[in-house]
């Protein structure tokens, strides 16, 4: 069988993006943990659906998604702030282990949605962060093998997603 739509993938995957001359590993998804998902759904960037249909069990993947296909798109410079240092000072402390440059800080904006930040920056009065997707501005790279391939069930398609193991539990 092979991927199309409706159907239920099951796959590996090692993504990296380009981090000058080098390449960085992301996220790597074994055989242990697979990924599973119903291809033609809409759930994927199309681009990423694209580039693995009509392939077969046991078949490779290798392709790439530049930024305006990931569905990250371009850095959002308005996303890019200046904190006041005050706001990070818990029970009259700096905490400057946790509060440097390049470490992801969960925060929570003024209407108590969650976020991460990345700390671009530690000034005298300030901290600058950037709270774009940490993919947003950058091509990734797939590689990868297809595991499994099967039929959606009826239940599946109704919901739109997966169930049942590495999928959607009701």
């Amino acid at each position: 069988m092979k991927v199309s739509a409706n159907k239920v993938v099951s796959l590996t995957y090692e993504l990296k993006i380009e981090d000058g001359t080098e390449m960085l590993m992301v996220e790597k998804v074994t055989p242990e943990t697979l990924f599973v998902y119903l291809h033609g759904m809409g759930g994927l960037p199309q681009k990423f659906e694209e580039s693995i249909d009509n392939l077969a069990i046991g078949e490779a993947f290798s392709f790439k998604l530049s930024k305006e296909e990931s569905g990250y798109g371009e850095i959002d410079e308005t996303a890019i702030v200046d904190l006041p240092k005050d706001i990070f000072v818990v029970d009259g402390k700096f905490d400057d282990e946790m509060i440097k440059s390049g470490h992801f800080i969960p925060m929570t904006d003024n209407e108590g949605n969650k976020m991460q930040g990345l700390v671009l920056e530690v000034g005298e009065a300030t901290i600058k962060m950037d709270f774009n997707h940490p993919l947003a501005g950058r091509d990734l790279f797939f590689d990868g093998l297809i595991h499994d391939v099967r039929e959606a069930t009826a239940e599946e398609m109704d919901h739109g997603h997966v169930h049942g193991e590495h999928g959607h539990q009701h």
